[in-house]
């Protein structure tokens, strides 16, 4: 049974998704439901829907702090140091999170939100945050004027670093190669980055600095 509010509208959202943070990292996106969450927070189903549109609305704040956590861990490793060695840093970073966090790092890949449903753009914005901090260990190879090429450079690179991190956290790696998604990983942002230099006509990024 629900009970009499007790906390300000803030709280109570927080509340809810803590819930539903605890719920997915347990059992996944289909274990979630507003009945469940309502049942650990000992409020009424209604309440839910008072705080947010819809359960997707939910799991879009739940992957909000998602985002927010890989961007403070990412962030933490942007330090000094050359091209190659903050790169490397920021993609092993990743790769941690989400052996961190599986369940939680899936779900911002499992959920769909309703067809015709764009995503809020708030939500993009975070997302254009995390490709901003790969952009900007990038820069250095980039000169005024190359803005877009950065930009490509940085998902480019970023799609190749989620695929090693895909395989790694499903345990499918191990059918391709017996290499470690760390060594794989490496490899592939000193490769890329070579690439880079040259094309700029510059010395190879190195991997460490």
């Amino acid at each position: 049974m629900g009970r009499r509010s007790t906390h300000t509208p803030q709280q109570l959202r927080e509340l809810i998704l803590s819930a539903a943070q605890e719920i997915i990292e347990a059992q996944g996106l289909a274990g979630l439901s507003a009945r469940e969450i309502a049942r650990r927070i000992e409020y009424s189903p209604g309440t839910i829907y008072n705080m947010f549109h819809n359960l997707d609305d939910v799991v879009l704040h739940v992957e909000a702090r998602v985002l927010e956590a890989l961007d403070r861990r990412l962030c933490g490793v942007l330090q000094d140091g050359g091209t190659g060695g903050r790169v490397a840093r920021l993609a092993q970073a990743y790769l941690a999170f989400t052996h961190e966090k599986p369940r939680l790092w899936n779900l911002l890949f499992e959920h769909h939100m309703p067809a015709g449903t764009d995503l809020p753009a708030w939500y993009q914005q975070k997302l254009e945050g995390l490709m901003g901090r790969v952009e900007e260990a990038l820069a250095p190879l980039f000169p005024p004027g190359r803005e877009a090429d950065r930009q490509r450079a940085a998902r480019v690179l970023w799609a190749g670093v989620h695929g090693i991190t895909s395989l790694s956290t499903a345990d499918k790696l191990s059918i391709i190669t017996t290499e470690t998604a760390n060594r794989l990983i490496d490899d592939l942002v000193a490769t890329y980055l070579a690439g880079l230099s040259r094309q700029a006509g510059s010395p190879p990024a190195a991997a460490v600095g």
